[in-house]
Protein backbone atom coordinates (compact mmCIF):
# COMPACT_ATOMS: atom_id res chain seq x y z
CA UNK A 1 0.00 0.00 0.00
CA UNK A 2 2.92 2.07 1.11
CA UNK A 3 4.09 1.70 -2.68
CA UNK A 4 1.11 2.84 -4.20
CA UNK A 5 0.66 5.74 -1.91
CA UNK A 6 3.95 6.80 -3.67
CA UNK A 7 3.01 6.39 -6.79
CA UNK A 8 0.23 8.07 -6.51
CA UNK A 9 2.11 11.13 -4.90
CA UNK A 10 4.50 11.11 -7.61
CA UNK A 11 1.55 11.49 -10.57
CA UNK A 12 -0.18 14.11 -9.07
CA UNK A 13 3.47 15.81 -8.73
CA UNK A 14 3.56 14.76 -12.36
CA UNK A 15 0.27 16.48 -13.11
CA UNK A 16 1.05 19.68 -11.04
CA UNK A 17 4.27 20.16 -13.07
CA UNK A 18 1.79 20.31 -16.40
CA UNK A 19 -0.48 22.69 -15.30
CA UNK A 20 2.85 24.72 -13.92
CA UNK A 21 4.18 24.72 -17.22
CA UNK A 22 0.62 24.93 -19.68
CA UNK A 23 0.22 28.20 -17.70
CA UNK A 24 3.32 29.60 -18.15
CA UNK A 25 3.67 30.71 -15.05
CA UNK A 26 7.71 30.52 -14.76
CA UNK A 27 10.71 28.24 -16.21
CA UNK A 28 11.02 24.14 -16.21
CA UNK A 29 14.15 24.92 -13.73
CA UNK A 30 11.88 27.14 -11.64
CA UNK A 31 9.62 24.22 -11.70
CA UNK A 32 12.15 22.14 -10.47
CA UNK A 33 12.53 24.14 -7.49
CA UNK A 34 8.63 24.09 -6.51
CA UNK A 35 7.64 20.73 -7.29
CA UNK A 36 11.89 19.54 -5.45
CA UNK A 37 12.68 18.18 -8.96
CA UNK A 38 15.93 17.97 -11.26
CA UNK A 39 15.22 20.52 -14.40
CA UNK A 40 15.91 17.12 -16.03
CA UNK A 41 13.38 15.42 -14.81
CA UNK A 42 11.02 18.31 -15.30
CA UNK A 43 12.22 18.36 -18.98
CA UNK A 44 11.14 14.63 -19.23
CA UNK A 45 7.74 14.89 -17.60
CA UNK A 46 6.79 17.50 -20.31
CA UNK A 47 8.32 15.61 -22.88
CA UNK A 48 6.40 13.28 -21.75
CA UNK A 49 2.96 15.26 -21.51
CA UNK A 50 3.39 16.31 -25.02
CA UNK A 51 3.94 13.12 -26.24
CA UNK A 52 1.09 11.05 -24.80
CA UNK A 53 -1.36 13.87 -22.96
CA UNK A 54 -2.16 13.23 -19.26
CA UNK A 55 -2.52 9.00 -19.82
CA UNK A 56 1.47 9.38 -20.26
CA UNK A 57 1.67 10.47 -16.88
CA UNK A 58 -0.70 8.27 -15.26
CA UNK A 59 1.27 5.61 -12.89
CA UNK A 60 1.02 1.62 -13.90
CA UNK A 61 -0.70 -0.45 -11.69
CA UNK A 62 0.80 -3.16 -9.85
CA UNK A 63 0.42 -6.43 -11.00
CA UNK A 64 -0.02 -5.90 -14.87
CA UNK A 65 2.47 -7.93 -16.82
CA UNK A 66 3.83 -5.22 -19.12
CA UNK A 67 5.81 -5.35 -21.45
CA UNK A 68 5.88 -9.58 -21.43
CA UNK A 69 6.43 -10.72 -24.78
CA UNK A 70 3.85 -13.70 -26.56
CA UNK A 71 4.95 -16.97 -28.22
CA UNK A 72 5.91 -17.67 -31.42
CA UNK A 73 2.56 -19.83 -31.59
CA UNK A 74 0.68 -17.43 -29.68
CA UNK A 75 1.44 -14.56 -32.69
CA UNK A 76 0.66 -17.19 -35.24
CA UNK A 77 -2.85 -17.87 -34.00
CA UNK A 78 -3.36 -14.17 -33.65
CA UNK A 79 -1.97 -13.35 -36.84
CA UNK A 80 -4.98 -15.93 -38.27
CA UNK A 81 -7.56 -14.54 -35.94
CA UNK A 82 -7.13 -10.58 -37.24
CA UNK A 83 -6.73 -12.02 -40.83
CA UNK A 84 -9.74 -14.09 -40.89
CA UNK A 85 -12.17 -12.76 -38.44
CA UNK A 86 -13.47 -8.83 -37.60
CA UNK A 87 -13.68 -8.31 -33.92
CA UNK A 88 -17.09 -8.35 -33.38
CA UNK A 89 -17.02 -11.72 -34.16
CA UNK A 90 -14.51 -12.48 -31.31
CA UNK A 91 -16.81 -10.63 -29.32
CA UNK A 92 -14.59 -7.25 -28.89
CA UNK A 93 -15.64 -3.76 -29.22
CA UNK A 94 -13.82 -2.62 -32.37
CA UNK A 95 -15.29 -2.41 -35.29
CA UNK A 96 -11.73 -2.65 -37.54
CA UNK A 97 -8.77 -4.20 -36.43
CA UNK A 98 -6.59 -1.35 -34.65
CA UNK A 99 -3.27 -1.48 -32.48
CA UNK A 100 -5.48 -1.69 -29.00
CA UNK A 101 -8.35 -3.98 -31.00
CA UNK A 102 -5.30 -6.24 -31.15
CA UNK A 103 -3.92 -5.74 -27.78
CA UNK A 104 -7.27 -6.63 -26.12
CA UNK A 105 -7.55 -9.65 -28.33
CA UNK A 106 -4.03 -10.82 -26.64
CA UNK A 107 -5.39 -10.34 -23.25
CA UNK A 108 -8.52 -12.05 -23.78
CA UNK A 109 -7.20 -14.97 -25.03
CA UNK A 110 -3.52 -15.04 -23.09
CA UNK A 111 -3.88 -12.54 -20.40
CA UNK A 112 -1.12 -10.71 -21.04
CA UNK A 113 -1.07 -7.11 -21.34
CA UNK A 114 1.40 -5.14 -23.99
CA UNK A 115 1.08 -1.34 -24.73
CA UNK A 116 -0.58 -0.83 -27.97
CA UNK A 117 2.91 0.68 -29.04
CA UNK A 118 4.26 -3.03 -28.60
CA UNK A 119 1.47 -4.31 -30.24
CA UNK A 120 2.25 -2.10 -32.99
CA UNK A 121 5.95 -3.49 -33.02
CA UNK A 122 4.57 -6.78 -33.80
CA UNK A 123 2.16 -6.09 -36.31
CA UNK A 124 4.89 -4.22 -38.43
CA UNK A 125 6.89 -7.50 -37.75
CA UNK A 126 4.35 -9.49 -39.48
CA UNK A 127 4.28 -7.82 -42.43
CA UNK A 128 0.50 -5.96 -41.20
CA UNK A 129 0.10 -2.46 -42.26
CA UNK A 130 -3.02 -0.14 -41.33
CA UNK A 131 -4.90 -0.45 -44.77
CA UNK A 132 -8.94 1.29 -45.84
CA UNK A 133 -10.85 -2.12 -45.92
CA UNK A 134 -13.19 -3.29 -48.33
CA UNK A 135 -16.37 -4.08 -47.91
CA UNK A 136 -17.84 -7.86 -47.91
CA UNK A 137 -20.96 -8.98 -47.63
CA UNK A 138 -20.79 -11.40 -44.36
CA UNK A 139 -23.03 -13.96 -46.83
CA UNK A 140 -20.62 -14.35 -49.09
CA UNK A 141 -19.10 -17.35 -49.56
CA UNK A 142 -15.60 -17.90 -50.24
CA UNK A 143 -15.71 -21.41 -52.08
CA UNK A 144 -17.94 -19.42 -54.70
CA UNK A 145 -15.78 -16.27 -55.38
CA UNK A 146 -13.25 -19.20 -55.48
CA UNK A 147 -14.54 -20.93 -57.89
CA UNK A 148 -15.78 -17.85 -60.21
CA UNK A 149 -11.95 -17.07 -60.23
CA UNK A 150 -10.12 -20.36 -60.61
CA UNK A 151 -12.79 -21.79 -62.98
CA UNK A 152 -15.88 -19.86 -64.43
CA UNK A 153 -14.39 -16.48 -65.32
CA UNK A 154 -11.54 -18.09 -67.44
CA UNK A 155 -13.93 -20.47 -69.06
CA UNK A 156 -15.79 -16.98 -69.88
CA UNK A 157 -12.59 -15.51 -70.65
CA UNK A 158 -11.63 -18.94 -73.06
CA UNK A 159 -15.10 -18.81 -74.70
CA UNK A 160 -15.46 -15.08 -75.47
CA UNK A 161 -11.41 -15.49 -77.13
CA UNK A 162 -13.40 -18.15 -79.58
CA UNK A 163 -16.49 -16.54 -80.39
CA UNK A 164 -14.25 -12.91 -81.02
CA UNK A 165 -16.71 -11.52 -78.26
CA UNK A 166 -15.92 -8.57 -75.97
CA UNK A 167 -16.15 -8.63 -72.21
CA UNK A 168 -18.11 -6.01 -70.30
CA UNK A 169 -18.94 -5.96 -66.49
CA UNK A 170 -22.27 -4.09 -65.65
CA UNK A 171 -23.96 -2.18 -62.42
CA UNK A 172 -26.12 -0.19 -61.07
CA UNK A 173 -25.95 2.89 -58.95
CA UNK A 174 -27.77 5.91 -56.97
CA UNK A 175 -25.97 9.18 -56.75
CA UNK A 176 -27.41 11.52 -53.33
CA UNK A 177 -26.93 14.88 -53.51
CA UNK A 178 -25.63 15.04 -49.62
CA UNK A 179 -23.25 12.04 -50.34
CA UNK A 180 -19.42 13.47 -49.02
CA UNK A 181 -15.98 12.60 -49.48
CA UNK A 182 -12.87 13.94 -48.79
CA UNK A 183 -11.48 16.30 -46.24
CA UNK A 184 -11.22 19.79 -46.13
CA UNK A 185 -8.46 22.02 -45.03
CA UNK A 186 -9.24 24.36 -41.96
CA UNK A 187 -7.25 26.56 -38.65
CA UNK A 188 -6.15 23.54 -36.46
CA UNK A 189 -8.09 22.75 -34.33
CA UNK A 190 -11.21 24.16 -35.90
CA UNK A 191 -13.38 21.19 -37.34
CA UNK A 192 -14.74 22.60 -40.98
CA UNK A 193 -18.49 22.38 -41.16
CA UNK A 194 -20.42 21.36 -44.20
CA UNK A 195 -24.12 22.76 -44.14
CA UNK A 196 -26.79 21.01 -45.96
CA UNK A 197 -29.99 21.59 -46.63
CA UNK A 198 -33.04 19.94 -45.94
CA UNK A 199 -33.63 19.65 -50.28
CA UNK A 200 -32.76 16.24 -51.27
CA UNK A 201 -32.12 14.70 -54.69
CA UNK A 202 -30.72 11.58 -56.36
CA UNK A 203 -29.89 10.46 -60.02
CA UNK A 204 -29.61 6.90 -60.69
CA UNK A 205 -26.75 5.15 -63.41
CA UNK A 206 -26.82 2.32 -65.46
CA UNK A 207 -23.12 1.70 -66.71
CA UNK A 208 -20.48 -0.82 -68.27
CA UNK A 209 -16.84 -1.45 -68.85
CA UNK A 210 -14.60 -3.59 -70.54
CA UNK A 211 -10.99 -3.76 -69.69
CA UNK A 212 -9.85 -2.73 -73.35
CA UNK A 213 -11.39 0.74 -71.82
CA UNK A 214 -14.86 0.76 -73.52
CA UNK A 215 -17.37 2.58 -71.35
CA UNK A 216 -21.43 2.55 -72.16
CA UNK A 217 -23.79 4.35 -69.44
CA UNK A 218 -27.54 5.72 -69.02
CA UNK A 219 -28.38 8.52 -66.25
CA UNK A 220 -31.59 8.18 -65.56
CA UNK A 221 -33.95 9.84 -62.87
CA UNK A 222 -36.49 6.73 -62.26
CA UNK A 223 -34.89 3.63 -60.88
CA UNK A 224 -33.80 0.56 -62.05
CA UNK A 225 -35.78 -2.20 -63.57
CA UNK A 226 -36.17 -4.90 -66.23
CA UNK A 227 -37.07 -2.28 -68.94
CA UNK A 228 -34.43 -0.31 -68.21
CA UNK A 229 -31.83 -3.08 -68.49
CA UNK A 230 -32.98 -4.04 -71.77
CA UNK A 231 -32.86 -0.78 -73.43
CA UNK A 232 -29.34 -0.70 -71.67
CA UNK A 233 -28.33 -3.73 -73.69
CA UNK A 234 -30.16 -2.85 -77.00
CA UNK A 235 -27.69 0.55 -76.72
CA UNK A 236 -25.02 -1.81 -75.95
CA UNK A 237 -25.29 -3.88 -79.11
CA UNK A 238 -26.38 -1.30 -81.70
CA UNK A 239 -23.13 -0.09 -80.81
CA UNK A 240 -20.95 -3.04 -80.74
CA UNK A 241 -19.80 -4.54 -83.48
CA UNK A 242 -18.43 -7.34 -81.76
CA UNK A 243 -21.01 -10.02 -79.86
CA UNK A 244 -21.09 -9.15 -76.05
CA UNK A 245 -20.11 -11.11 -73.08
CA UNK A 246 -21.98 -8.85 -69.88
CA UNK A 247 -21.33 -10.05 -66.39
CA UNK A 248 -24.06 -8.86 -63.90
CA UNK A 249 -24.84 -9.62 -60.33
CA UNK A 250 -27.89 -11.09 -59.02
CA UNK A 251 -30.38 -8.29 -58.79
CA UNK A 252 -33.42 -9.44 -59.56
CA UNK A 253 -34.14 -7.44 -62.95
CA UNK A 254 -31.44 -9.32 -64.07
CA UNK A 255 -33.21 -12.49 -63.96
CA UNK A 256 -36.87 -11.43 -64.74
CA UNK A 257 -38.92 -13.29 -67.87
CA UNK A 258 -38.90 -10.57 -69.75
CA UNK A 259 -35.30 -10.23 -69.81
CA UNK A 260 -34.72 -13.94 -70.13
CA UNK A 261 -36.73 -13.53 -73.41
CA UNK A 262 -35.16 -10.37 -74.79
CA UNK A 263 -31.38 -12.36 -74.60
CA UNK A 264 -33.05 -15.61 -76.14
CA UNK A 265 -33.78 -13.26 -78.99
CA UNK A 266 -30.39 -11.53 -79.34
CA UNK A 267 -28.99 -14.55 -78.13
CA UNK A 268 -26.15 -14.32 -81.18
CA UNK A 269 -25.12 -10.30 -80.09
CA UNK A 270 -25.02 -10.72 -76.09
CA UNK A 271 -24.92 -13.34 -73.27
CA UNK A 272 -25.18 -12.68 -70.08
CA UNK A 273 -23.17 -14.24 -66.82
CA UNK A 274 -23.67 -13.72 -63.10
CA UNK A 275 -20.78 -12.88 -60.51
CA UNK A 276 -20.59 -15.07 -57.13
CA UNK A 277 -23.71 -13.41 -54.85
CA UNK A 278 -22.40 -10.71 -52.48
CA UNK A 279 -19.59 -9.78 -53.88
CA UNK A 280 -19.30 -6.33 -55.37
CA UNK A 281 -15.80 -5.90 -55.37
CA UNK A 282 -14.71 -8.19 -58.12
CA UNK A 283 -16.72 -5.83 -60.18
CA UNK A 284 -14.77 -3.19 -61.87
CA UNK A 285 -17.59 -0.66 -62.18
CA UNK A 286 -17.64 -0.75 -58.39
CA UNK A 287 -14.64 1.14 -58.96
CA UNK A 288 -15.82 3.53 -61.52
CA UNK A 289 -19.04 4.15 -59.03
CA UNK A 290 -16.64 4.91 -56.01
CA UNK A 291 -14.54 7.10 -59.05
CA UNK A 292 -18.22 9.43 -59.43
CA UNK A 293 -18.94 9.71 -56.00
CA UNK A 294 -15.80 10.57 -54.70
CA UNK A 295 -15.06 13.31 -57.47
CA UNK A 296 -18.21 14.49 -58.83
CA UNK A 297 -21.18 14.18 -56.21
CA UNK A 298 -18.69 14.55 -53.05
CA UNK A 299 -16.57 17.87 -54.20
CA UNK A 300 -18.87 18.93 -56.38
CA UNK A 301 -22.12 20.18 -54.33
CA UNK A 302 -24.99 20.66 -56.84
CA UNK A 303 -27.81 22.72 -56.08
CA UNK A 304 -30.26 21.18 -57.71
CA UNK A 305 -31.14 17.92 -59.75
CA UNK A 306 -30.32 19.35 -63.35
CA UNK A 307 -27.02 20.00 -62.36
CA UNK A 308 -26.01 17.21 -60.59
CA UNK A 309 -26.92 15.01 -63.93
CA UNK A 310 -24.79 17.54 -65.93
CA UNK A 311 -21.84 16.84 -63.96
CA UNK A 312 -22.06 13.22 -63.78
CA UNK A 313 -22.47 13.15 -67.68
CA UNK A 314 -19.73 15.87 -67.91
CA UNK A 315 -17.73 13.19 -65.59
CA UNK A 316 -18.89 9.86 -67.69
CA UNK A 317 -17.57 11.84 -70.89
CA UNK A 318 -14.59 12.27 -70.08
CA UNK A 319 -13.93 8.74 -68.72
CA UNK A 320 -15.46 7.57 -72.16
CA UNK A 321 -13.06 9.29 -74.14
CA UNK A 322 -10.22 7.95 -72.03
CA UNK A 323 -9.75 4.72 -72.91
CA UNK A 324 -6.43 4.63 -70.60
CA UNK A 325 -8.49 5.85 -67.64
CA UNK A 326 -10.98 3.20 -68.26
CA UNK A 327 -8.72 0.22 -68.08
CA UNK A 328 -7.38 1.99 -64.45
CA UNK A 329 -10.00 0.56 -63.10
CA UNK A 330 -8.84 -3.10 -63.62
CA UNK A 331 -6.03 -2.58 -61.75
CA UNK A 332 -7.39 -2.64 -58.08
CA UNK A 333 -6.38 -5.92 -56.29
CA UNK A 334 -9.44 -7.15 -56.32
CA UNK A 335 -10.41 -7.23 -60.10
CA UNK A 336 -7.02 -7.78 -61.37
CA UNK A 337 -8.13 -11.23 -62.39
CA UNK A 338 -10.40 -9.05 -64.88
CA UNK A 339 -7.50 -6.98 -66.47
Amino acid sequence: MKKRNTQDAQEATRLMVVEYLKKKTGTQKEAGDIFGITERGVNKIWCKYKGGGKRALISKKRGVREGKKITSEQAKEIKRLIRDKLPEQLKLSYGLWTRDGVKDLIKKKYGISLSKWQVGRYLKKWGYTPQKPIAKAIEQKEEKVKEWLEKEYPKIKKKAKKEKAVIYWEDETGMRRDHQAGKSYAPKGKTPVIKKTGQRFSINMISALSNRGHLQFIIMEAGFNSEVFIEFMERMIKQSKQKIFLIVDGHPSHKTIIVNTWLEEHKKKIKIFFLPPYSPELNPDEYLNQDIKTNVIGKKRAINKKQMKENVTKFMYRRKNNFKQVQKYFHEKHVKYAA
